[in-house]
Parts: structure tokens; C-alpha cells; sequence
């Protein structure tokens, strides 16, 4: 209804959905029906973390997560810093990263490496894509946001070193200028236009080195929470083809 041609949902709520009874063949219907697919899901499984024990764990979720998805037809999952303590050694991270990425192949999901802004283990652009490099594997991706790039003090110009393949879905956002980098939370992100983040440069640098990733609309901003969801969702998507048409 609200205009999308794709979703991004959240592990918690689809294995909510399986637990209490629902079809996964049903959803992957309904889905297909309403002409939608899924670009990513996001997930916290802890795969990244220094205890032995926590990471087995985490990676098993991980199957988990990413054999559901694979029932619905999705391409891909996030692969954050859940449960880092700290920092991580960045080779170790990429070693885990890469059996994430062997475990995807084998089900068919991709788990791309995800930077949280202000994160100890990977909190910077250039950490992800180190790891993904250093992963060595030929389906290693980056899932980019907005905000974060912003929280974290990267500069946009750098995302004009990667290219398709490593660009394949970006969190879409904006950003006020007040609060500043220092204190500024998820809850403040803003619709894409509405904030100070050079959207229009964003997309550019895209298109200048033959990328064309999903965009996903991930905001966690209570004004919107308390907006009726089908309204916010369609101002969300005009405010999403607002922001790109600029750059195209």
C-alpha cells in the first residue's frame, strides 16, 4: 500500500511470527503476491565475539536465522558487532566474518559486514571493509547507513572506493545538526532530506563507481513511532524518491 518494492524485516519478529504457529510458505506468499522481496533481514547473532562458547552459539543462530530467510526467498543479512565487548582483533574478526560467509553459502544467504558508529569493534567504514577484505571471500559485502557513517566519523567521499559489490544495500537516513556527533543517538535520525547529511553527494558517488543498492528506511525516531505506521511508511518512501531524484 505504502509504495515499497522491498523489505527489510527483523529476525525477532519473523521467528515471533514461525513460533507462535505462523506458515513460513504462507509469508513467502503474501510477500510474493504483494510483488515485494527481501533485500536483507537484520539479525544480532553474536558471531563476532571473543569467547569460543558465545561465538559457536552465535553462529548457530546464525543458521538458524539464515536458513528461515532462505525459506522466504531473501538474499541477504546484516551482520553487525552484536554482543562485542571492547575491541576485536580485526584479523580475527575477518576470519569470522569469512565462516559467517561459508555458512551463508551453503544455505544461500549473504551476510554483509555492518559498522555500528561509535562502536569499539567496528565503529568506522574502514574497519568493516578491512574485515571484508581480509575475510577473503568472494561474497563479502558492507551494509552501509547513513547515520552511522555519520556517528562514526567516516567520510562519505570514502564510500567512492567500493563498488557493486561490496554496495548492495544502505541504510537510508538523515541526521539534524543538533544533537552533535558526540551525543547524537539512533532515536534522533530523521527522514532522508529532513536532517543535514549530503544525501544528494551520497548518491552520486554511487552512480560514479556503478553501484545501485537497495536503500532501506531504518529509523528509530519515537515522532514516527507515534505516527499512524501506513502514514508513516508512505512519507518515508516519498521522502526516500525525494532525496535520490537530485542525484539522477
Amino acid at each position: 500500500k505504502a509504495g515499497y518494492t522491498g523489505i527489510e524485516p527483523w529476525l525477532g519478529k519473523l521467528n515471533e511470527y514461525k513460533n507462535d504457529g505462523g506458515s513460513l510458505k504462507d509469508l513467502r506468499k503474501r510477500i510474493d503476491d504483494h510483488g515485494l522481496t527481501i533485500e536483507s533481514a537484520i539479525g544480532f547473532a553474536r558471531w563476532i565475539v571473543d569467547d569460543d562458547a558465545q561465538r559457536a552459539k552465535g553462529l548457530e543462530e546464525a543458521k538458524r536465522d539464515m536458513d528461515l530467510l532462505a525459506q522466504l526467498g531473501a538474499k541477504r543479512i546484516a551482520a553487525p558487532p552484536a554482543g562485542a565487548r571492547g575491541t576485536v582483533d580485526p584479523m580475527a574478526a575477518a576470519e569470522r566474518y569469512r565462516a559467517l560467509l561459508e555458512i551463508g553459502d551453503e544455505i544461500g544467504v549473504v551476510p554483509q559486514i555492518e559498522m555500528w558508529g561509535g562502536n569499539r569493534s567496528i565503529g568506522r567504514v574502514s574497519t568493516a571493509i578491512y574485515i571484508a577484505l581480509e575475510a577473503g571471500h568472494p561474497s563479502a559485502c558492507f551494509l552501509g547507513d547513513v547515520y552511522h557513517t555519520y556517528k562514526g566519523g567516516s567520510d562519505f567521499d570514502a564510500l567512492k572506493m567500493l563498488g557493486p559489490q561490496a554496495l548492495q544495500v544502505f541504510h537510508w537516513n538523515d541526521y539534524p545538526a543538533d544533537p552533535p556527533r558526540e551525543t547524537i543517538g539512533d532515536g534522533d535520525r530523521v527522514y532522508p532530506g529532513d536532517g543535514v547529511a549530503p544525501i544528494t553527494d551520497i548518491v552520486k558517488g554511487f552512480l560514479q563507481v556503478g553501484a545501485a543498492p537497495a536503500l532501506s528506511l531504518e529509523l528509530f525516531n519515537k515522532k514516527y513511532w507515534a505516527m499512524d505506521p501506513l502514514e508513516a511508511a508512505k512519507v518515508g518512501i516519498e521522502r526516500m524518491k525525494a532525496s535520490v531524484a537530485p542525484a539522477l
